[in-house]
């Protein structure tokens, strides 16, 4: 199921529950509570948005994503800190610089889970989305 893109506190957010559970960007107790939410970096590229894990994904790992992407889709925007929230019964992602990548509200946003980053993707960069996900898969 591909969830869309919702105002949210100002902002543009993405229902993320099953792909930020399949990511490692939260943790939950037996009982399903949370007990870990990641805090993030969101970087914007044409039709992408890169999430990592601002604590688990090493800084060299990120410019590596960051750099292959950029070079890939002849753009990039400005990153930014966000946070994976609770919202509903489940959990959602702030998308800071989405408008400049070419999202909008309502926008499908195809995510792919891939160790502590998130790749979410507007269905036209799914081979981006995956080269990234390899790339991500490699630096393990």
């Amino acid at each position: 199921m591909v969830n869309s893109l919702k105002s949210s506190a100002g902002g543009i957010a993405l229902q993320i529950t099953k792909p930020a559970r399949a990511a490692g960007l939260v943790e939950e107790d037996a009982e399903g509570d949370a007990t870990r939410l990641a805090s993030v970096y969101v970087y914007g590229f044409d039709g992408l948005l890169v999430v990592v894990d601002a604590d688990r994904v090493s800084i060299e790992d990120r410019a590596e994503l960051v750099v292959t992407a950029a070079s890939d889709s002849s753009s990039i925007y400005r990153g930014e800190a966000a946070s994976v929230e609770i919202a509903g019964n489940g959990y959602q992602v702030q998308l800071p610089g989405c408008k400049e990548a070419g999202f909008a509200i309502g926008d499908d946003g195809y995510t792919l889970p891939v160790d502590n980053v998130l790749l979410i993707h507007n269905g036209r960069h799914a081979r981006l989305a995956g080269d990234l996900a390899t790339i991500r898969r490699e630096q393990l």
